[in-house]
């Protein structure tokens, strides 16, 4: 109804629900193109106003009509005038204050505005006093298909391992489209494939982009670039588009074998090389990339006695051949050896597709050099006794040149291990004869050093370590051990140990010492108070033999002890044992000795010099 009052029960639906176009302007002639009236019209108290929507993106020359208000006390004498405010008020919407015509002065754009809040109010004239309430309503900016998709995350880049099947999912594309996806089409996009097929495709719906083809070769092809089209209106004639690139690599997979550049390879080495030193290398290939051309290299045939080995240069990936054992031209000149390379990692999926290795033929020529001459062995043990004389045959060595000429040798003594010049050698036979007298305990190992060189070429020299043990010969006689001072106490009893000897012997025979103690007689009665017991153990005990002695009547006693060992030759010497007699504690310590006899001191004379005057033997015999 154009005038008159509406029904309350219109209210909830102004807002919500697009009905037919308004009419034009009251006054002032027909609406102009665009405009567009939101209606019924509510009854507000007693005035009438309708509530609108625009088209955005209007281009005519004029205002755009978008509406009319009109209240019920406007009699059309032009005592009611309508003003308007708000969000665009009136810099983008104006009205007519006599009739109440609504117009857009300005293009609009829902995707920068989607709707505005304005407010109207119709005033007398006159005195400019409100004659209705001030309302507010809504003009809706009615939206056009004028945005394109777009990939905001384009563009793109994925990857997919070759030799996926086909329909692999490789990525998902997404397309925005700013306009608006609850009115109509305009916002609804397809996706469709413009450059990558026949190996790509795209799922119209949601844009996820999979393989079209199976088993592509990253090694025949590793990168695709894919053009990808968004189109909106669901993809119908008219509808807007964008595009996006996807930049698609193929990952790789172990799908290939290692292969040799070249079947057989052949190498000089040295009979000279030092062990451990590299001889030779192989070179595998494999199209692969990463772990998945990773090698391993293996020696199957042709080196039983491990002469060498092979391994990975985990940087090159190739096959190093190092030397484990000494080369011998003379007794092998060549090896040829059966080469294996591997996959150090196979994938099970492509084991059908082997196998995953390759095999080539070493050959290793083997280069004859010069060598110093051979000794027999590098370390010769000798032995001699240190009682034989100058010139006694010790042993012979012996050194060979390895090599085709087998030039003569000629032995010398390394003089700085013989410094005293014990040793001679014969230059011709490397026979080792004593030059001076040896002597077990002086020297009882001599260790020196023999060297073989070439008669022809006396640069190359051969060197072999002779030890030479002196074996013992009983030759020295035992004596005491240390300097004894034995005591004898003034109360001591008959039957007490004053003291308990033993012997040392500088030679070492074979079945160990065997000492024998015994006491002579000096002539002066000295055995007469004490006697020695064997302890079968190389040790003896001095013994008194009565009790009680008086140190002012005899306050030195000498015992005369004649040591033997077993031989043989058995040697034997004498050693004197002075015993002092002491005046002793309770516990058997002493506390005041007797010195020598008075006849000693005036003579000047020590026990040995008695005992020979005496005439008891004291040198070693």
């Amino acid at each position: 109804k154009r005038t008159g009052k509406v029904s309350h029960n219109l209210l909830l639906t102004l807002n919500s629900v697009p009905l037919a176009p308004a009419r034009g302007p009251s006054r002032g002639g027909p609406p102009r193109q665009g405009g567009y009236g939101w209606g019924p019209a509510r009854s507000r108290r007693s005035w009438v106003w309708n509530q609108f929507f625009v088209l955005e993106e209007y281009t005519g020359d004029e205002p755009l009509y978008v509406g009319k208000l009109h209240s019920d006390m406007d009699r059309g004498d032009g005592q009611v005038t309508y003003v308007l405010s708000g969000e665009g008020a009136p810099s983008i919407f104006t009205i007519d204050p006599n009739t109440g015509d609504i117009h857009a002065t300005k293009r609009l754009d829902r995707e920068a505005q989607a709707y505005y809040t304005l407010r109207a109010q119709a005033r007398d004239r006159a005195s400019a006093r409100p004659v209705e309430p001030e309302s507010q309503f809504v003009v809706k900016v009615q939206d056009i298909n004028d945005n394109e998709p777009r990939f905001l995350d384009g563009p793109y880049a994925a990857s997919v391992p070759e030799m996926s099947p086909m329909g692999t999912s490789v990525v998902t594309v997404v397309a925005t489209d700013a306009d608006d996806p609850t009115y109509g089409n305009s916002a609804r996009v397809v996706y469709s494939i413009l450059q990558g097929q026949p190996y790509f495709s795209v799922e119209p719906k949601t844009g996820l982009i999979r393989t079209a083809l199976a088993d592509m070769d990253r090694e025949s092809r590793d990168q695709y670039l894919l053009v990808i089209q968004a189109k909106d209106m669901v993809g119908q004639m008219g509808g807007l588009s964008g595009t996006t690139s996807v930049t698609v690599t193929l990952s790789d997979v172990n799908d290939n074998p290692p292969h040799f550049y070249r079947k057989s390879y052949q190498y000089l080495v040295p009979e000279s090389a030092p062990l451990a030193s590299l001889v030779a290398k192989v070179k595998a290939v494999d199209s692969d990339l990463g772990s998945n051309a990773d090698v391993d290299y293996s020696i199957l045939d042709g080196d039983p006695l491990g002469m060498f080995r092979i391994v990975t240069d985990r940087e090159t990936q190739e096959g190093l051949l190092t030397l484990q054992k000494v080369l011998d031209y003379e007794a092998r000149p060549s090896y040829t050896l059966t080469v294996e390379v591997t996959n150090r990692y196979v994938d099970p999926r492509f084991v059908a597709l082997g196998p995953f290795s390759d095999r080539a033929t070493v050959r290793l020529l083997v280069k004859n050099v010069d060598e110093p001459p051979v000794f027999s062995s590098d370390l010769a043990k000798m032995a001699v006794s240190e009682a034989v004389d100058v010139g006694t045959s010790v042993g012979r060595v012996s050194a060979l040149d390895p090599d085709s000429t087998n030039s003569p040798v000629r032995y010398s003594i390394d003089r700085n291990t013989d410094l005293e010049r014990y040793f001679h050698i014969d230059g011709s036979t490397g026979e080792l004869r004593t030059a001076r007298l040896l002597d077990r305990e002086l020297v009882s190992l001599h260790n020196i050093t023999v060297t073989a060189s070439e008669s022809l070429d006396p640069s190359q020299v051969g060197t072999s370590v002779v030890l030479i043990s002196v074996t013992d010969v009983n030759d020295n006689a035992p004596a005491f051990a240390i300097d004894y001072q034995p005591f004898v106490c003034e109360n001591a009893r008959s039957g007490q140990v004053i003291e308990t000897i033993s012997a040392v012997d500088r030679d070492e025979p074979q079945t160990g010492h065997r000492f024998l103690f015994s006491l002579l007689s000096p002539g002066d009665g000295a055995t007469a108070n004490f006697t020695l017991r064997d302890n079968q153990d190389n040790t003896a005990s001095v013994l008194t033999r009565r009790a009680g002695f008086l140190r002012r009547e005899r306050p030195l006693h000498l015992l005369p002890v004649l040591i033997s060992d077993a031989g043989p030759p058995a040697l034997s010497s004498t050693g004197t044992l002075s015993v002092r007699v002491c005046a002793c504690d309770a516990d058997g310590g002493r506390s005041l000795c007797g010195e020598e006899s008075s006849l000693l001191r005036a003579a000047g004379l020590s026990p040995a010099a008695l005992l020979s005057i005496l005439n008891i033997p004291l040198n070693n015999s």
